[in-house]
């Protein structure tokens, strides 16, 4: 028996809308589709036709009219596609202009019909069948002719749902028409849309047979760069931020050469806009828009700034985006300082306990990477921390049976001992490019301002050693001339670094 309610769309207005559908999320990946493609928890199962559909006629289902194995009605979703089509065909436009049909809402239960075969879409017979009846032809002639912001959302959100099968996804990808339609999508003005349309692409760039396809179709359209960088830099829809986040830094993952035909491109402006209007438009460059979307979502979703951390990483990987983060000075100085705030004062914090590193460690370690790539200042003092806390979770009990359920003691699975191994080693070199700099008046200051003591030094070198040896040894040298009893207290600690003095 079904007991969930019916959909109750996608609300009233404004911002509430924006988040108020959650028929999208599916519960697991299909074969051959990665993890990330998966969004939170559904709230509720699909749900089922009207009982008048699949209950009241019980010899027509069990004579063939069920989909596959489902209890869905083959009659009435045929009944559903064919008012979806009469939606949009001339006869049902041609009362009003194209102004009127912008307007246009969905009547409650005709939303309602089509939002059922949105939840249905989720099951692979369900998919199949659509497929094969020809519904994403249906689906891309709406989107090409409807203007009507509810209908568009909900066609782009079953198109993507079926996506995440692989059979289906490589037939939608295969065809060209479908390409420019899906993508046309992305130069949309509403949000709930855009966000479907970005969740689609995700889907397909995720798909390895299919991936390159779109790689190139979107290198060949440069208003998808506009449509990208104004999302990133305008919109405060925390969930569309995180999806086109997920797009952008999937793309550049992808394909080095996007990446770097993006960085250079600082001239973009908005697609399709008049001549004489150009002057007022806004000129988008990369790494600005991904500061402003990083600091739209980086109180409200960990996952989606790990998500932007990581493209300010990838752009680092290349010269082109170094400088495309240091050659302006405005830019660089807006990138240090919110990476400066967010290691400082929001991550792995004194009084955290150091399991909270567990959450944090693939954005720590993102944003490490990128601070050691453009420039080198005293931020010991966090780093130490980071990695006393990585050296505390990743302890195993000693002599002791019983451990505090509230403190887990080691890392768990293999994949967060990864993590929290790239963690560290970016944070030794981080550090290990800090600790050159160090001139004796710096050593001095920090002495003074607590970021240097015998405990944080020793934690240092314990990560250190032996691998930047030549580094400690070095500084040992400048520390001497600083406070020589400290230094004695070291090399006592670490008789290899005293040997090489």
């Amino acid at each position: 028996s079904w007991t969930i309610p019916e959909p109750d769309g996608r609300g009233r207005c404004g911002e509430q809308r924006r988040v108020s559908r959650a028929l999208w999320h599916i519960l697991s990946p299909p074969p051959g589709l990665p993890a990330p493609l998966v969004g939170a928890s559904m709230d509720r199962n699909p749900s089922p036709p009207p009982p008048s559909c699949n209950q009241e006629d019980g010899e027509d289902l069990a004579g063939g009219d069920c989909i596959g194995s489902t209890v869905y009605s083959k009659h009435w979703l045929f009944g559903v596609l064919s008012g979806l089509i009469q939606i949009v065909t001339p006869e049902s436009a041609k009362s009003g202009s194209d102004d009127d049909e912008q307007q246009m809402e969905l009547a409650e239960e005709t939303e309602n019909e089509i939002c059922r075969v949105w939840d249905m879409s989720m099951d692979e017979d369900v998919a199949l069948f659509l497929q094969e009846f020809k519904a994403p032809d249906i689906f891309m002639g709406v989107l090409a002719k409807s203007r009507c912001p509810r209908l568009r959302e909900i066609c782009v959100g079953i198109l993507g749902n079926m996506a995440c099968f692989r059979e289906i996804c490589v037939s939608i990808s295969s065809c060209e028409d479908h390409g420019q339609v899906l993508l046309q999508c992305l130069c949309d003005s509403d949000p709930p849309t855009l966000l479907e349309t970005s969740r689609l692409l995700l889907t397909c760039l995720s798909q390895a047979e299919v991936a390159s396809v779109w790689v190139e179709r979107i290198r060949e359209h440069p208003s998808i760069y506009a449509s990208v960088c104004f999302i990133m830099s305008s919109s405060t829809n925390v969930d569309l931020l995180v999806k086109v986040g997920e797009v952008v830094d999937k793309l550049f993952d992808l394909d080095e050469k996007l990446m770097l035909e993006w960085i250079r491109n600082g001239t973009a402006r908005l697609p399709d806009q008049p001549q004489e209007d150009s002057e007022e438009q806004p000129v988008f460059s990369i790494v600005p828009s991904i500061l402003e979307a990083a600091r739209q979502i980086r109180s409200e979703n960990l996952e989606g700034l790990d998500v932007y951390m990581h493209i300010l990483q990838l752009l680092t990987t290349a010269d082109d985006g170094i400088q495309a983060i240091v050659q302006c000075p405005d830019t660089g100085k807006d990138t240090w300082n919110l990476l400066f705030d967010l290691v400082c004062h929001e991550f792995c914090q004194v009084g955290d306990p150091p399991i909270i590193l567990q959450e944090q460690k693939t954005v720590l370690a993102s944003v490490f990477s990128v601070m050691s790539a453009i420039m080198n200042l005293p931020l010991i003092d966090s780093l130490i921390r980071v990695l006393q806390n990585m050296e505390h979770c990743q302890k195993k009990p000693e002599n002791s049976t019983e451990s505090d359920p509230e403190e887990p003691t080691n890392c768990g699975s293999t994949q967060d001992e990864f993590h929290m191994k790239i963690l560290k080693d970016i944070s030794c070199e981080f550090l290990s490019n800090i600790f050159q700099e160090l001139t004796k008046e710096t050593v001095a200051q920090g002495l003074k301002e607590g970021q240097l003591s015998k405990e944080k030094c020793s934690c240092a070198f314990q990560s250190l050693l032996p691998l930047y040896s030549p580094v400690v040894e070095d500084f040992i040298k400048v520390l001497r001339e600083v406070d020589k009893a400290l230094a004695e207290d070291l090399e006592e600690s670490f008789p290899s670094v005293k040997a090489q003095t």
